[in-house]
């Protein structure tokens, strides 16, 4: 099933502008996007709800990594996924142009917590993005342990900007 992820240009740049930010001792920013899904059979559709920058406080002082979430970060994010039916989806970003790829940290550590929002929210999906500074990628879990890329990425707004997972771009003017 392709999985096509959708938000406004100006939900985008309000991202990025956040996760842009510089922390007291992190090295980068990372957040939470909440999710709306539809699936139409062939395609699941993610539409960016709302933006969720993790606390200052909840960041964990850990120099071997870009930034560390603590419990704390991923409890608020839990709630938010038991209080509304949402998916959640890990945000960060990584300083360069181009299509990004997750790190091996990354991969790791999306494994230890992306499975917990099944447990308040299983009918929803749930899932990491990783943004560069023109580009994304990301992964979805449709299940606990059901993995699948993010095929398209598609921004709204002027110019409509789509990205597919096989380096494909398309851009509409109006």
């Amino acid at each position: 099933m392709k999985t096509i992820f959708r938000a406004t240009r100006d939900f985008e740049r309000h991202v990025r502008q956040d996760l842009e930010r510089p922390h007291q001792f992190a090295a980068e920013r990372v957040g939470f996007l909440s999710v709306r899904a539809a699936s139409t059979g062939k395609a699941l559709v993610l539409l960016a709800d709302r933006y969720h920058p993790v606390a200052d406080e909840d960041y964990v002082d850990d120099r071997r990594v870009g930034a560390m979430m603590g419990q704390e970060a991923i409890r608020k994010a839990l709630e938010i996924a038991l209080l509304d039916p949402v998916g959640m989806f890990h945000i960060h970003m990584h300083e360069h142009r181009g299509r990004p790829r997750f790190s091996p940290i990354d991969l790791r550590e999306q494994l230890k917590f992306v499975p917990d929002f099944f447990k308040v929210r299983p009918e929803m999906p749930h899932g990491a993005i990783v943004f560069s500074h023109d580009r994304a990628a990301g992964r979805v879990w449709v299940g606990p342990a059901r993995i699948h890329e993010i095929g398209e990425f598609n921004t709204i707004g002027q110019p409509v900007d789509i990205q597919s997972a096989s380096r494909r771009r398309l851009r509409f003017f109006a």
